[in-house]
C-alpha cells in the first residue's frame, strides 16, 4: 500500500485514501483494491495524470472518477462529490464538492466512510469505533440509504459475512421494511452479492440476515419458505432452513458447490408425503423436482448456461453415493451436542 500511496501522492495533491482499503488497513487485512479522493475536478485530475507521463482511464469521468495504473494496478481517483437520487432511479445526479466530510456522508456504511491523509484518519461518522465493535451501521438514515440504492441491503449482509460483523438493529429494521425495494435492482447484481456471501468464510451469517429481514422472500422465495419448516423426519432433527445453511457452511468454498448446497433441498416442501403417519414427513423425488426448479430458477437469475447446468446436476444427484454434496448434506442432518458440533466445524474447515 505504501508504494501505491507514494506514487499517487506524486501525481495528485491533495489526495485522500478512502473506502474499503482504509477499513481493511484498520482491521489489519490486505485490501483488494484502492480508492482515492481529491477536491480537484475531473479535468484537473486527468491533466495531472497526463503531466506525470501516465495514461488516464476515463470510463468513470462523468461521475468524477479517473483511473491510473500504478505498479500494474488500476487505481481510481474521484473528485469529492455528493449524490442526489430522483424517485424511482438508482442513478444519482452528481454534484462536485470541496469537503471530504460531505463526500464521506454519501457512503453506505460507517465502516466504509473513513478517509486517510498521510497518517491521519478522518472519521466523522464513527466508523473506527464500529470496526472495533464489529458493527455494520448505515451512514445517517438507513431508510434514506436503502431508498437511494436498495442493493445496499445485500451489501450489508455481504459485509457481515465477509468480516464476521453484525448489522445493528436500526439498520436491520429498515432492511426489513424496505426489503421489497430489492426488486428494483437487476438480478445480475443480486447474484454478484450472493456469490460473495456464499464464498465468505461463514456464509450463514449473511444468509440468515437475508432470511431474517425478508430479502430472501423477494430474491429466493423457494428458499424463504424453508424458515422454521419442521421436516418431521427422524433423520433430520433440524428444521429445513437450519439444515440448509449448515450444509452451505460445511461445503468447501467452491462457488458452484456452495450454490448447490443452498439449493439442494429446494424441492422438499412441495413433495412432502405424510398420509399414513402425520408425525413423519417423507420426501421421495424431491431431488428430481428440485432439479427442475433449479433449471427455471437459473434462467430467472440469469445464470450462465454452464452454472445452471452444473447446479441442475448437483441437485438432481445430491443423494447419490458419488455426489460431491452428499457427505456435507449428511453432516448436517442430526442434532449433535456442542462439542461434536465444534469438532465438525473444525473438520470441514480443513
Amino acid at each position: 500500500m505504501t508504494e501505491i500511496w507514494q506514487e499517487v501522492e506524486k501525481i495528485i495533491q491533495p489526495i485522500y485514501q478512502v473506502g474499503g482499503s482504509v477499513r481493511d488497513e484498520i482491521m489489519g487485512r490486505p485490501p483488494n483494491d484502492y480508492d482515492f479522493a481529491t477536491p480537484l475536478l475531473p479535468n484537473e485530475i486527468e491533466q495531472k495524470i497526463r503531466d506525470a507521463g501516465r495514461r488516464p482511464y476515463l470510463t468513470g469521468r462523468k461521475f468524477g472518477t479517473i483511473g491510473v495504473k500504478i505498479n500494474g494496478e488500476l487505481v481510481e481517483i474521484t473528485t469529492f462529490r455528493q449524490e442526489e437520487y430522483r424517485e424511482g432511479s438508482r442513478k444519482p445526479d452528481v454534484t462536485f464538492v470541496d469537503d471530504i466530510t460531505a463526500d464521506l456522508s454519501r457512503r453506505d456504511f460507517t465502516i466504509n466512510a473513513i478517509a486517510k491523509r498521510q497518517h491521519r484518519y478522518i472519521d466523522p461518522f464513527g466508523g473506527i469505533n464500529d470496526i472495533k465493535e464489529k458493527t455494520i451501521r448505515s451512514v445517517g438514515s438507513a431508510n434514506t440509504r436503502f431508498k437511494e440504492d436498495p442493493l445496499r441491503m445485500l451489501r450489508a449482509a455481504r459485509f457481515a459475512a465477509q468480516l464476521g460483523f453484525h448489522v445493528d438493529e436500526k439498520t436491520q429494521k429498515f432492511m426489513y421494511k424496505k426489503a421489497y425495494r430489492i426488486l428494483r435492482v437487476s438480478k445480475e447484481r443480486w447474484v454478484a452479492e450472493l456469490d460473495k456471501i456464499l464464498m465468505s468464510e461463514v456464509p450463514s451469517i449473511g444468509l440468515n440476515i437475508l432470511m431474517k429481514n425478508r430479502l430472501l422472500d423477494f430474491i429466493l422465495p423457494e428458499i424463504a419458505i424453508q424458515y422454521k419448516y419442521d421436516q418431521e423426519n427422524p433423520y433430520h432433527q433440524y428444521d429445513l432452513w437450519t439444515h440448509t445453511y449448515k450444509v452451505v457452511d460445511a461445503t468447501p468454498p467452491v462457488l458452484v458447490l456452495r450454490w448447490g448446497a443452498l439449493l439442494h433441498d429446494i424441492g422438499k416442501p412441495f413433495v412432502r408425503v405424510d398420509k399414513k403417519n402425520p408425525d413423519r414427513g417423507t420426501y421421495a423425488t424431491h431431488e428430481l423436482l428440485g432439479a427442475d426448479m433449479v433449471e427455471k430458477l437459473g434462467r430467472h437469475l440469469r445464470f450462465s448456461n454452464e452454472r445452471r447446468e452444473a447446479l441442475v446436476e448437483l441437485v438432481k444427484n445430491h443423494m447419490t453415493k458419488n455426489s460431491p454434496l452428499r457427505r456435507y448434506d449428511t453432516s448436517a442432518t442430526k442434532l449433535v451436542d456442542d462439542k461434536k458440533e465444534d469438532f465438525w466445524k473444525q473438520y470441514w474447515n480443513h
